[in-house]
């Protein structure tokens, strides 16, 4: 099979990073996570891993590749929660990148929704098939239309891993009301970090986006005030490294949970729910 070649410098190689993190960790964290997909579709790109590489057994890059991990452990247990009442509910996947979390979830009854700019879709749909249940929607998330195309007839679950750190904070606001008018009974998972997180752990992230203001940019202190926008959301909240799962497992040390305790509670690393009532 022909292999999809990535370009340096360009939205496509922003994708790699996380991509390559999911494969290293269902490497060496076997035991707390699996990506079934994540391997082949590495095997299919056309793209210098060798950075990436040199890296992999440090331990910072190590406990990176394992916030990614736990973000998306979450998210799925979220979803699956969503399903045991809803099970023909549409999945969305905001700004989903070539995450495969909809296939994860699938219990044969849902349908998955994956959104993400044009360029990204495109390399999407080169490396990854859909199925009959299945559509890829070509659309700048600001841009509402896609909204048009959501069947939230039988329930819905919108879920965002690493997205809403680029919005600003009225962005964000301004969306999530839009949904919980648009879709009573659906609800919305998506991860945060606080002011203090934003600034050390993000900074360089969105320099590297191209993103110098970081005014505004959303953040969350604590979940239960910060996102209080209505009477009709309810808001949930877990430390997103240890909130679902103790990372107990082989190969994880005690560094990592030491570490993992602090991003959650100093850098205030949060996975939110918000069920729209």
């Amino acid at each position: 099979m022909e292999k999809v070649k990535i370009e340096k410098n360009t939205v496509q190689e922003t994708l790699m990073v996380p991509l390559y993190g999911r494969k290293m960790c269902s490497e060496k964290f076997s035991e707390l996570y699996k990506d079934i997909f994540v391997e082949k579709l590495c095997a299919r790109l056309d793209y210098d891993f060798s950075e990436l590489e040199k890296k992999k057994n440090s331990f910072l890059y190590e406990f990176g590749a394992l916030e990614a991990a736990m973000r998306q452990l979450d998210i799925i247990w979220e979803i699956k929660e969503y399903l045991k009442d809803h099970p023909k509910a549409s999945l969305v996947n905001l700004g989903c990148g070539l995450d495969e979390t909809g296939k994860t979830c699938d219990n044969g009854l849902c349908n998955i929704v994956n959104i993400d700019f044009p360029d990204v879709i495109s390399i999407r749909k080169q490396l990854i098939s859909e199925h009959e249940r299945e559509k890829n929607i070509a659309c700048d998330l600001k841009d509402y239309s896609w909204i048009n195309e959501i069947d939230g007839s039988n329930g819905v679950i919108f879920f965002a891993a690493g997205v809403f750190h680029y919005f600003k904070t009225k962005e964000v606001k301004t969306l999530i009301l839009k949904l919980s008018r648009e879709y009573p009974g659906g609800c919305l998972v998506f991860d945060s970090v606080g002011k203090l997180g934003l600034k050390l752990m993000m900074k360089k992230v969105l320099k590297n986006m191209g993103i110098s203001d970081v005014e505004g940019l959303f953040y969350v202190n604590n979940p239960k005030k910060d996102l209080n926008w209505s009477e009709k959301i309810r808001v949930g909240s877990k430390g997103y490294m240890l909130g679902y799962y103790d990372m107990k497992s082989p190969n994880v040390n005690v560094f990592h949970r030491l570490l993992a305790r602090i991003a959650d509670n100093g850098m205030k690393l949060s996975v939110n729910r918000m069920d729209f009532e």
